[in-house]
């Protein structure tokens, strides 16, 4: 099956099939582009606008710039029961009945993430085309339950880009290329490269992306949005295809801290945590604060520098206390034994996860039927790059081999004992360091080769620990984001959000995407 035979397969279940009609229905004079939840509700509740017109207006955006050669590709489907779900929001709205501040607001979902709507779950790969859910996810259960309007599903990389060394971020076999909102020949990074190219085109009020390492916060920087990856654990991870249980979480990714901060309460399984403040966004401020400022990569863009030091000039004259820090010794090694935990683990999830789906919709069972499917649809499945991380996947062994537990002991140690928790120790109460961005062109030769400047080692470590971490756009350079990096203490979600707000108010203003 081709991209295109898949795209025909599931038009009447909400590929993008967006029409003239819907343009037009979609002219309702209200534009929610670039408005954050909060004013989206505002509009809501005073009638300037329905929930319904939200729902036509961000199709007909998805339409004009998401399609075509020069389109972002960023969604993948749109949800046919979509504007269904709004008719009845705007009718619980009339009777007096406001479920919350996500009441009536479109997002939309990365699509490892299963829903109960005709919408497959595809990963990215043809080889779960027809693999549709009769259960949403437990975090989608949660948006719906409080209002949310599930809009469609974003672009991915492929298997969350755990399928080959030289990929490409944001290419799927379903989707095509994603590109960056910002440069659609630039790459999106990734693997929730759909979901931060959308949340910063305004195709959707707000997104959910996943991270096992980095496909959260680098997409999020790379497409000048906020990015914000969970404590492990405080999200369930049920019902989201797996790359490694012990390092995979969903999380939100929008155009303002605020914004994300709205969708996490409500994803949230567990308290986040506010290190004793209050729970309003707005109960932390600078002064006073310990943030401990880690050195600036040298894989850096240059002018990356100058922002860097702008944004810690600002933190002093407001109050905050800087403590100049070192990246621990063992951040250099932890790539090698987190690559060997991660294949280990990805061979085992894989196997469970397609083992639950319904063998009649979805005929591979495991990585090694995975790996066949590919080699009977090369053409359609790699036509720029490959499999090797599927094939050296499955030549491991299981979770009890001692190469893995050795591997796992290690990244425990490195990133956190010898990490995190030793840089907390110092004590601060916050990491902070420059992300992910300029983004680089896209490769379909070389791959994701320096591809966004990579990212801090802190984000890398809070992955890998199950630390929360923040991005929030820093500034531009040669018109495109930069991403600034927060990490806090395990369990202390809100209270890293209550401080990434309070840094993104003496940031230069986002800076939005003139989409073409």
């Amino acid at each position: 099956m081709d991209r295109r035979s898949f795209l025909t397969t599931i038009g009447a279940a909400g590929a993008l099939a967006a029409t003239d009609t819907a343009l037009a229905a979609a002219a309702t004079g209200f534009d929610p582009t670039e408005r954050s939840i909060a004013e989206l509700s505002a509009a809501l509740a005073a009638g300037q606008t329905t929930s319904v017109e939200l729902v036509r207006a961000y199709t007909a955006r998805i339409a004009r710039f998401d399609r075509g050669p020069n389109g972002l590709h960023a969604v993948l489907a749109l949800n046919p029961e979509a504007e269904r779900a709004a008719a009845a929001l705007d009718r619980e709205r009339a009777r007096g009945r406001v479920r919350g501040a996500l009441h009536g607001i479109p997002v939309l979902l990365k699509d490892n993430i299963e829903t109960k709507d005709p919408m497959p779950t595809t990963a990215g790969s043809l080889a779960l085309a027809n693999s549709t859910h009769t259960e949403d996810a437990p975090l989608v259960a949660r948006l719906r339950a409080a209002g949310a309007i599930i809009l469609g599903k974003a672009n991915l990389s492929e298997w969350a880009n755990f399928r080959c060394n030289q990929s490409s971020s944001g290419w799927s076999g379903v989707g095509g290329q994603t590109g960056n909102a910002y440069d659609h020949r630039r790459n999106p990074s990734g693997s929730s490269s759909g979901s931060g190219s959308a949340a910063a085109a305004s195709f959707c009020a707000a997104a959910v992306g996943s991270e096992t390492d980095g496909s959260i916060l680098s997409p999020a920087a790379n497409n000048g949005v906020v990015g914000f990856k969970p404590t492990i654990g405080v999200v369930s991870g049920q019902g989201v295809v797996p790359l490694s249980p012990r390092q995979d979480t969903a999380g939100p990714m929008g155009r303002s801290v605020a914004d994300v901060f709205l969708l996490a309460e409500v994803m949230a399984d567990k308290p986040l945590g506010f290190s004793g403040h209050g729970t309003a966004l707005d109960a932390v401020t600078l002064k006073g604060l310990r943030i401990g400022v880690m050195p600036l990569d040298p894989w850096a863009h240059p002018r990356t520098e100058a922002i860097r030091t702008a944004v810690l000039k600002d933190l002093r004259a407001r109050g905050a206390e800087l403590v100049e820090l070192k990246n621990p010794a063992g951040f250099e090694a932890m790539g090698k034994p987190e690559w060997e935990a991660l294949q280990f683990e990805f061979k085992d999830a894989i196997n469970a996860y397609l083992a639950g789906l319904d063998a009649s919709r979805v005929p591979s069972r495991t990585l090694a039927d995975l790996i066949a499917f590919n080699k009977a649809h090369t053409e359609q499945e790699m036509p720029v790059f490959g499999q090797d991380i599927f094939e050296s996947s499955q030549a491991k062994g299981s979770l009890t081999d001692p190469a893995y537990l050795e591997a796992k002991a290690t990244l425990e140690r490195l990133a956190d004992r010898e990490g995190l928790a030793a840089l907390f120790g110092t004590p601060v109460d916050v990491l902070f360091a420059t992300g992910g961005g300029p983004a680089s062109l896209i490769d379909h030769v070389w791959g994701d080769r320096g591809a966004g400047g990579g990212g801090a080692p802190i984000a890398s470590a809070a992955a890998i620990a199950g630390y929360p971490s923040l991005t929030v756009p820093g500034g531009m350079i040669g018109g495109l984001p930069v991403g600034l990096t927060l990490v806090a203490p395990r369990f202390q979600d809100g209270f890293l959000l209550q401080v990434g707000h309070a840094l993104e108010q003496i940031l230069p203003a986002r800076v939005p995407p003139q989409l073409k």
